[in-house]
């Protein structure tokens, strides 16, 4: 009997037996033998994931140039790398000189206040805040297990904060109270400057972070760590000239019969050489000036009040001629300040007269104020003091209307509008005519006023970081 015939199929010869052994399937084979390098390829995709992680939050933070906004990047930051949405971050560097400050993630300011009625000892940002060795390495794995158990604490994990019989009460009060179960603290520590603060995450259900999360928040915090220490630096600075800068203005500006005086004044970043004077002066006289100094920081601090104690003295001696008073003010600063120049606006005012006579050093003129009039006080041309071998200009006799105000001010108010010197003016002089009548009776609302209408973000907004430049704003009002 026959064998039936299998049909033919295009370029298969069914005739053709298939072999006896088979091989085994080929994907089986090559699963097999690439699985040692797909884990090492998952491995190493995990490795530049981290590290590109690391680099785009790290570079987040530096973009950060002041204090409160880098602990609040890093609030953030870390929070996303160890899983928690709220934590605090605890400034005190190990030195005493400050700044200290205590900034929250999720957490309202009244939520830090009651964080603070916790016994400093029973939190884990006191215990590693008062570590006696807070700065020093963590010895390696390898170490001894006593040398490990000497170890300075470099991290407080508490993963389930309500099952811990040795939690103080009024923590666990507290924890119940914000709703959170867990935390995990870590100390901002540099080789440099040692301790600078501590940071602290929360979790809403008992959790801790995973060891690659540690890895992770750890280096991070290595770079966090160098970066607020020199904002803490930079801060330390800055209060120190914004300190002396206020100490070489006027406290307080003086009483004197027949006229109301106001002073607003802003400093830029890196602190500048603006200043303004309000002096009595023998016979119910009063000297008002307002002056810049070239270039910013201490240096120029220190020349501004150098200037500001001369004119003083120049004042008093012969103040009802200010011409004189700023050429003896352009002698002195030529002699003593070769290197600078400055500018410089000296009135001397008869309140019981409503006379002024004063005279200026390429500074801007001053504006007067009135129910009738808004106008610019027309001064002769003239450079500013240390310019010329010679300094001299004539002076300008103005008698303001009983309610008038003389507004005197420094080019630091023009120039961060960030106009044209021409439309500066005249945003200047729309703001001076259009305060409101009601607020024409107070120098200090007049000045606000004007600030507000000619820079709407104020002072210290925005434009104030962006801006170099000090602002000066005098007013003074003759009944």
């Amino acid at each position: 009997m026959n064998a039936p015939h299998l049909p033919k199929v295009a370029g298969i010869d069914s005739t053709v037996p298939p072999p006896a052994h088979t091989a085994p399937p080929a994907p089986a084979t090559s699963a097999a033998q690439s699985a040692p390098g797909a884990l090492i390829q998952d491995r190493l995709a995990g490795w530049v994931s981290d590290l590109t992680t690391l680099h785009e939050l790290t570079e987040r933070l530096s973009r950060t140039a002041a204090l409160d906004g880098a602990l609040g990047e890093l609030l953030r930051a870390g929070g996303a790398l160890v899983g928690a949405r709220r934590g605090l971050v605890v400034l005190e560097p190990a030195d005493g000189l400050g700044p200290t400050t205590t900034v929250g993630l999720g957490l309202a300011r009244a939520d830090l206040g009651h964080l603070e009625t916790v016994p400093r000892a029973a939190t884990s940002f006191g215990r590693l805040l008062d570590a006696t060795a807070e700065a020093a390495p963590a010895p390696p794995d390898s170490a001894p297990a006593t040398a490990r158990a000497a170890a300075p604490v470099t991290e407080i994990v508490q993963p389930d904060l309500l099952a811990d019989d040795t939690l103080d009460p009024r923590h666990r009060e507290v924890a119940v109270r914000l709703g959170y179960a867990a935390s995990y603290a870590l100390p901002l520590i540099t080789d440099t400057a040692g301790r600078v603060g501590v940071v602290v995450w929360l979790y809403d259900e008992p959790a801790e972070p995973a060891e690659r999360q540690r890895h992770l928040i750890g280096r991070y915090l290595q770079y966090a760590g160098e970066h607020l220490t020199r904002l803490v630096e930079l801060d330390r600075a800055r209060s120190t000239t914004a300190t002396l800068r206020a100490e070489l203005l006027p406290p307080r500006l003086p009483r004197v019969a027949g006229v109301q005086l106001a002073a607003r004044h802003g400093t830029g970043p890196r602190g500048g050489g603006d200043w303004f004077d309000a002096l009595p002066l023998p016979d119910a006289a009063l000297g008002l000036a307002v002056g810049s100094v070239t270039g910013s920081g201490p240096s120029a601090v220190a020349a501004m009040g150098r200037l500001r104690a001369s004119l003083r003295a120049y004042a008093v001696m012969e103040g009802e001629d200010p011409v004189a008073v700023l050429s003896d003010l352009e002698l002195l600063l030529r002699l003593t300040e070769p290197a600078r120049s400055a500018t410089a606006l000296f009135a001397y005012c008869e309140p019981a007269l409503r006379k002024i006579v004063l005279a200026g050093a390429g500074h801007s003129p001053p504006l007067l104020v009135g129910e009738r009039r808004t106008e610019f006080v027309e001064t002769s041309l003239s450079a500013p003091l240390g310019m010329l071998a010679c300094w001299e200009a004539p002076s300008v006799d103005i008698c303001p209307e009983p309610g008038e105000t003389l507004l005197l001010y420094t080019d630091g108010l023009l120039q961060r509008t960030g106009d044209a010197m021409d439309r500066a003016f005249a945003r200047l002089h729309a703001a001076a005519a259009s305060v409101p009548k009601a607020a024409r009776d107070d120098p200090g609302e007049i000045a606000d006023h004007v600030l507000r209408t000619v820079l709407p973000e104020g002072l210290d907004g925005p434009g104030a970081a962006a801006s170099e430049e000090d602002v000066v704003l005098l007013a003074a009002r003759f009944e």
